[in-house]
């Protein structure tokens, strides 16, 4: 009998995360100081640590309420420009941090330039 699977909230972010980190590692750059690597291995942590969220925990549930999966939450993840730029050059800081701050990019709210 046939059927289809949905992909969860965690596994399609944790998974485009992970890609993103893919992404990192092949890019080769002189004299990089070890930033591809540095982004790598901070959006692979962040993979590791969404992997291990409920699909109801509020940092997911935060994502979902800013579209970040599409309507109703029924489809992968997938950023708008500006949260794939936030993704794509995070480099240090806790992955809770980093999903903290994908919520209000994806809304185009102002982020405070005085911190």
């Amino acid at each position: 009998m046939g059927g289809f699977f949905i992909v969860g909230m965690t596994d399609s972010l944790a998974g485009y995360l992970r890609g993103r980190a893919r992404w990192r590692l092949d890019r080769v750059q002189r004299k990089d100081g070890g930033w591809n690597a540095r982004c790598a291995l901070a959006l692979l942590d962040a993979a590791a640590y969404v992997q291990s969220l409920p699909e109801d925990d509020p940092l997911i549930l935060a994502l979902e309420d800013a579209g970040c999966f599409g309507p109703y939450g029924l489809g992968d993840f997938e950023p708008v420009e500006p949260v794939a730029k936030l993704i794509d050059f995070w480099s240090e800081g806790e992955p809770w941090e980093l999903l903290t701050a994908i919520p209000p990019v994806a809304r185009g709210d102002s982020v405070r330039s005085d911190r």
